[in-house]
């Protein structure tokens, strides 16, 4: 790899960074590189992340997140028959990382009140909000499909605040009951 941030660091260094990225790892990776570097030549957060990403693609590795794979509804059933306590709701929440977007489905129970995550949903990545690609957002679609879905399987509520855009403060199922 021809980069001066990479040759920077020893070969002990270089491996653990690669163990990093093997784990998938990402900004672990990049912490581990700057904390590596003097503070009087460390690197760039930006130039940083492009060694990282190029590390990826010279260990056969996909750098940008893969969309998660359609939600099965017998498996989820299974899932929530597994769970302990009575299930009360289905809910979609919106979380993000930084990937970007995604929606979680929770199946909440009772005795005692606890939420269980099911499923991710994720069908790209934030650029999707630069290239105008999003609303509609598909991976909220997904889950409102599904979670209507399992929802009526055990005949209880299903409850998302903001299928229409990302919102960390929409209200939850426990609070509008």
């Amino acid at each position: 790899m021809d980069s001066p941030i990479w040759a920077a660091l020893s070969a002990a260094e270089r491996s653990t960074v690669d163990s990093l990225i093997q784990q998938d790892h990402r900004i672990a990776a990049v912490a581990r590189i700057r904390e590596a570097i003097p503070v009087g030549s460390k690197p760039g957060l930006y130039d940083t992340l492009d060694v990282v990403a190029e590390r990826y693609r010279e260990l056969g590795q996909r750098f940008e997140r893969y969309p998660t794979h359609p939600l099965d509804l017998v498996t989820l059933v299974e899932k929530v028959e597994a769970l302990p306590g009575r299930t009360v709701a289905m809910e979609a929440l919106w979380d993000g990382d930084t990937d970007g977007w995604s929606v979680d489905l929770i199946a909440l129970t009772d005795d005692p009140a606890t939420e269980h995550r099911l499923a991710m949903i994720r069908h790209g990545s934030d650029m999707r909000l630069f290239n105008g690609t999003v609303p509609p957002w598909p991976e909220a679609q997904e889950a409102e499909t599904v979670g209507r879905a399992l929802a009526e399987q055990f005949a209880v509520p299903f409850h998302f605040a903001s299928p229409d855009q990302p919102d960390f403060d929409a209200p939850r199922w426990r609070n509008t009951s």
